[in-house]
């Protein structure tokens, strides 16, 4: 009875150790308020997997997207929004290259793969208004990667899914065990919400921060929520994927126009984009346009066509045409 007591009380002191050990993770992480010191600071979440094993996780995952989507592979475009990425990736808290690939999708979406890998959607370009538009919504995506919010999610499932290992092992405390489980069973869900909620509130913050050291608007950023909500409002259920998870509601909208007045002080001046926007952008709608008419293009029967492109029609009994552009004549029998 004492031993299975000792076991019962050391499985359920592991357990819960493993769950503190992830409200620990949770608050990981520097100063995030000086940015002046963006690029020194540390917000990298604290994670048992490795900044290496991280990269090579992006890139089986980018190899894959790559194999499967459509990219858009116009060097000029590319040039321009790999440059327009970059310029805030060296304004930010990034600590690894960036790799910055354009899809060809509609939707208004950008995401980032762990280890730096970077997928812009065509509709996103095409839907901005402006470049900081599209700017805000890759200085987002650079902040999750920035403060390492996949390695962290992954810690947090795992060490959770080790807190319950000890309690099965446990004799004689089904009971425990099964109370333990359905708190753990309603707090889980909770926790990973709050975490994919607080993580999307960081890539606000982070992402708000990284615009302004860039040369941005940061305002521009809540700005483009704004238009997707009328856009909601005006077809309803047309709500970009790229929202779906966390909408950009009024609350957030709001939130981030209080830290843009708190911490980041007024300039003079911004970019707002650059003299190649219109024309990368018009490039765009063109590649696409081209792209979509040589998937529906079948073959086609072409006339032959004389030097001055007149069609040629062919004298009889196989003879060559000798009267150039005359029409063929009936001869005389003799």
């Amino acid at each position: 009875m004492r031993r299975t007591l000792r076991v019962e009380g050391w499985a359920m002191a592991l357990a819960w150790g493993l769950v503190f050990c992830v409200a620990a993770l949770a608050g990981a992480g520097g100063q995030k308020d000086d940015v002046n010191e963006i690029g020194n600071r540390k917000v990298a979440h604290k994670s048992m997997i490795s900044t290496e094993k991280e990269i090579a996780m992006g890139k089986q995952y980018a190899s894959e997207i790559d194999r499967s989507a459509r990219i858009v592979s116009d060097p000029v475009i590319n040039e321009y929004i790999n440059r327009v990425a970059q310029n805030v990736a060296r304004n930010s808290d990034l600590t690894i290259p960036l790799t910055v690939k354009i899809l060809d999708s509609p939707e208004i979406n950008a995401f980032a793969l762990p280890g730096g890998f970077l997928y812009v959607n065509s509709g996103l370009i095409i839907a901005a208004d402006e470049e900081d538009q599209i700017a805000g919504v890759m200085a987002h995506e650079i902040a999750h990667v920035a403060a390492r919010h996949w390695a962290s999610q992954m810690t947090k499932m795992t060490i959770l899914q080790y807190a319950t290992i000890p309690l099965i092992f446990v004799p004689m405390s089904y009971p425990v065990y099964l109370g333990v489980a359905n708190a753990m069973n309603y707090g889980i869900p909770v926790a990973f919400m709050k975490f994919n909620r607080s993580s999307e509130a960081e890539a606000d913050y982070l992402g708000l921060q990284y615009m302004y050291k860039a040369g941005y608007d940061p305002s521009a950023y809540p700005a483009f929520f704004g238009k997707v909500m009328e856009e909601e409002r005006r077809s309803p259920g047309s709500m970009p994927s790229v929202f779906a998870d966390h909408p950009p509601t009024p609350d957030r909208i709001i939130k981030c126009e209080q830290e843009i007045q708190r911490i980041l002080p007024q300039k003079n001046e911004y970019l707002v984009s650059t003299s190649e926007f219109s024309d990368i952008k018009g490039r765009l709608q063109t590649v696409l346009i081209n792209r979509k008419k040589g998937a529906k293009a079948g073959p086609t029967l072409e006339k032959r066509q004389t030097a001055d492109n007149k069609t040629q029609t062919q004298p009889p009994n196989g003879e060559d045409d000798k009267s150039g552009d005359q029409p063929p004549v009936l001869r005389r029998r003799d």
